[in-house]
């Protein structure tokens, strides 16, 4: 049992994902090195196989790694700034010139003079890496650092800077898991197991201390029991999979089909059983003692109790693989589990506070009917991600709210006690708690009435089909059915819609020559059908009066949807370089031009480029913070303004 768990922790604790990570990692800290004068360093750690050049390059090759300091009153700049180790030097093949660069780590250091404490320096570096199979366009990181205190600055843009998708991907995975282990406790195939488990601990045991033990172990085991399950998942799908999944046709139909089977489980049409020699089989060794007996006295619970947990369970897990992120089933039934086991250890170490506990009843039904609706909901969010992506047209965003609005009223008419399905008992009076669950089912109810007409609906627009795909609005502005061609007559403007009445370009080689005439920086956009963060900034953040002034009349928006499965004509598939997989599909053409260019896969990804296709400021990922947002894209104005007042002095 020692060697399972240890085997169980290492395989938890392993880091793999298929992100593609950047190649070079800054870090910027500042130390003081004599009266008034601190030394600004700026360290970069470079991963095995790419290389960053020197600042020290002859021109017609590579761009040299340079500093750009912004104007601070009372600071000055001492000596030119220094690298450690010295650059090595070499003969570039793709350049065909020797060039001077640095491997593995590298400390760029500026003087400073200043005697003002709270001073903060500020400024730009911009950069280049290569490897010996590709280079990456030039990268402009923002720095603010403060002269005194020592402080540690990890790279990135003066903006506030949010977790990356994969964290809010694997948090809200967990947090997910973690409320559906909770609702599982609460199970009618689960609940009343619990003053029998604890009275298990409580007599068996010779001392409480040693009721205590065994009540741990029975909680690890139920934790190494469905994490194992989480890990086996991840095992069989693998990692590149798991991304696909997210976007494939074929999951997401199997994923509406089995949240729809779950859905129906939960009401009362069937129930889902393991084959009872298996649980015999697990009932008979848990009579054995020791670790091995709790163990599976753990599994027994998980066997018995699977005609309640195992939609939960699916769904979970059908949620996690849809993530796309290679720990997210292991990570969500981590989750799950720890909500499970918590109960079942807390009583067992306190007995006494069983006799708080509701008493087994009817209302344990409820909470199976109630999680088949909900389940029943959130499958139609698979079917609407196929039907996008596919064009196929079947359900705009009135019939998904339509669909919503009856399960969510159907939900409170049931929560009030005036809808009751067979295996339910009357209900004769409602309790408090069910009375204000009925009540904020309502008020959601309500909430989806107006998107009917128009309404944004921006706190669930992330779970919806694009406002494009509205069939009717009481006003008719800022919709247009589906299928409808606007007027800007652009590449595949039939196929995709921008929110707002936004003159989007679809296409990357049209929006560039187009950048380029008119002078104006470009906003890159990759997107997706299936991507809920995506539609929340679009609702939460382009939606802001200042952010979509600077999308309408500063940017020439470019919109590349990464999931999109229309064809390609067959003179346009290719063998990707970065991949060696055949592109046949318009997202997979887009998604490896994002792979290629900017070294990552997420979604949503935004990259302001001048209008000359150079990086104007370091991509940004999901954040939900417009002022961030509003100063990510003056850099790109910025960046074309200065590339127009280049221009006219030559």
């Amino acid at each position: 049992m020692k060697k399972l768990i240890l085997i169980w922790l290492c395989l938890f604790t392993l880091q793999a994902s298929a992100k593609i990570d950047k190649p070079v990692h800054w870090k910027f800290t500042s130390s003081k090195v004599g009266q008034d004068k601190y030394a600004l360093s700026f360290t970069a750690n470079i991963d095995k196989g790419w290389h960053l050049y020197s600042q020290f390059l002859k021109s017609g090759g590579p761009v040299p790694t340079s500093f750009k300091f912004d104007k601070i009153q009372g600071l000055s700049l001492i000596n030119k700034i220094t690298e450690n180790p010295a650059a090595l030097s070499g003969f570039d093949q793709s350049f065909q010139m020797p060039i001077s660069y640095h491997e593995h780590h590298v400390t760029f250091t500026q003087i400073v003079q200043t005697k003002d404490l709270a001073a903060q320096v500020t400024g730009s570096l911009n950069y280049m890496v290569c490897s010996g199979q590709k280079c990456l366009p030039p990268t402009e990181v923002s720095f603010n650092i403060p002269v005194s205190g020592n402080r540690n600055m990890l790279s990135g843009n003066s903006l506030e800077k949010s977790p990356s998708n994969d964290d809010h991907s694997l948090l809200a995975i967990f947090v997910a898991g973690f409320l559906g282990g909770l609702a599982a406790f609460f199970l009618p195939c689960i609940y009343p197991m619990v003053p029998l488990t604890v009275s298990f601990f409580t007599k068996r045991s010779g001392t409480r201390l040693q009721g205590i033990k065994a009540a741990v172990i029975y909680g690890l085991s139920i934790i190494a029991i469905y994490v194992g399950l989480g890990l086996l998942i991840t095992a069989i799908f693998g990692a590149s999979a798991l991304n696909e999944a997210a976007s494939s046709a074929t999951f997401n139909l199997l994923f509406f089909v089995i949240l729809i089977v779950f859905a129906l489980s939960f009401l009362g049409a069937f129930e889902i059983t393991l084959p009872s020699f298996l649980v015999n089989k697990m009932d008979e060794k848990s009579d054995n003692g020791g670790w091995i007996g709790l163990f599976f006295m753990a599994f027994t619970l998980a066997l018995v109790s699977f005609s309640c947990t195992g939609p939960l369970i699916g769904t979970l897990l059908v949620e996690a693989v849809s993530k796309g992120t290679y720990l997210g089933p292991a990570l969500g039934m981590f989750g799950f589990s720890f909500a499970l086991a918590l109960p079942f250890t807390a009583f067992a170490i306190f007995p006494s506070w069983l006799k708080a506990l509701p008493k087994s009843g009817g209302w344990l039904n409820s909470v199976k009917i109630v999680l088949g609706l909900l389940e029943l909901a959130l499958a139609f969010k698979y079917l609407t991600n196929v039907d996008l992506a596919y064009h196929w047209d079947l359900v705009s965003r009135d019939l998904f709210l339509i669909i919503w609005i009856v399960i969510f009223g159907i939900l409170a008419l049931y929560l009030l006690g005036k809808i009751r399905l067979s295996h339910d008992t009357k209900v004769e009076s409602i309790p408090l708690f069910r009375l204000l669950l009925a009540m904020v089912t309502l008020v959601f109810t309500l909430y989806l009435v107006p998107g009917l007409f128009g309404a944004p609906l921006k706190g669930i627009s992330g779970w919806l089909p694009p406002q494009s795909t509205q069939q009717f609005t009481l006003t008719g502005a800022g919709s247009s059915t589906m299928g409808t061609v606007p007027l800007t007559g652009h590449k595949y403007a039939g196929l995709f819609h921008a929110p707002d009445n936004i003159d989007a370009f679809y296409d990357y080689e049209e929006g560039m020559v187009y950048a380029k005439k008119v002078n104006k920086p470009v906003l890159l956009d990759f997107t997706g059908w299936s991507c809920t963060n995506c539609r929340k900034m679009e609702a939460s953040v382009w939606s802001d009066p200042e952010v979509l002034k600077r999308l309408k009349t500063d940017y020439v928006l470019i919109s590349l949807y990464v999931d999109d499965r229309t064809s390609l004509s067959d003179t346009e598939k290719y063998i990707s370089k970065v991949s060696g997989k055949s592109i046949h599909t318009l997202g997979q053409k887009w998604s490896d031009l994002q792979q290629a260019q900017y070294n990552t896969n997420a979604q949503p990804f935004y990259v302001a480029l001048a209008p000359d296709g150079k990086l104007a400021a370091e991509p940004r990922a999901f954040d939900l913070n417009i002022k961030a947002y509003t100063a990510f894209s003056d850099l790109g104005i910025n960046a074309a303004k200065r590339a127009s007042s280049i221009q006219n002095f030559n």
